[in-house]
């Protein structure tokens, strides 16, 4: 048997608060990492993340490649057989990992999410090809991730146009942390 101690409980405890999500429930089936067009570049599996939370390994999952590899797509979510939001668990944990200073463990990747955040307020949600042909436009690398592009169109997680949420100023209030 595995004995937590209440540092290891109370990081998983502040992560749950803070995404509102309940990963315990997380089955490890994998099916999160089935569906996820990024794993290859990811060094763990959306579930092995969740792990490394409930065992309270806060080091190893703020300084982990695949909370700044995961895009938010949802496609872990949707292939989850317990519905658990673990794209919001990654972004809690990007959160963190910026609020204690943590070395972001991919090159660039803060550019990134920062135009993720860009479209978000823009549109009040993310409109994932604005957000890839943005970030590649400044690096000057427009093809490298061509197959991946391809693969997330085939999977329908790139719309061509944006969608725009009607309440703009709930977008606004969400940005002004009001």
């Amino acid at each position: 048997m595995i004995t937590l101690d209440n540092e290891q409980d109370a990081f998983a405890d502040e992560i749950k608060t803070r995404s509102g999500i309940n990963f315990s429930a997380c089955l490890h089936c994998q099916s999160c990492a089935n569906g996820c067009p990024f794993l290859e570049g990811m060094d763990y599996a959306p579930n092995a993340v969740l792990r490394l939370i409930q065992l309270g390994l806060e080091e190893t999952a703020l300084k982990c490649s695949t909370i700044w590899i995961c895009v938010g797509c949802n496609t872990c979510s949707s292939y989850c057989p317990m519905a658990i939001d673990i794209s919001a668990v990654m972004d809690e944990l990007r959160h963190k990992a910026i609020e204690k200073g943590i070395k972001i463990a991919e090159p660039d990747v803060l550019n990134f999410h920062n135009e993720v955040l860009n479209t978000v307020k823009k549109y009040g949600r993310t409109h994932k090809l604005e957000i890839m042909m943005r970030y590649k436009l400044k690096k000057m690398d427009l093809f490298s991730d061509m197959g991946v592009g391809l693969k997330m169109l085939k999977k329908r997680k790139l719309d061509l146009t944006p969608s725009k949420v009607q309440d703009e100023k709930a977008i606004e209030k969400i940005f002004k942390g009001k």
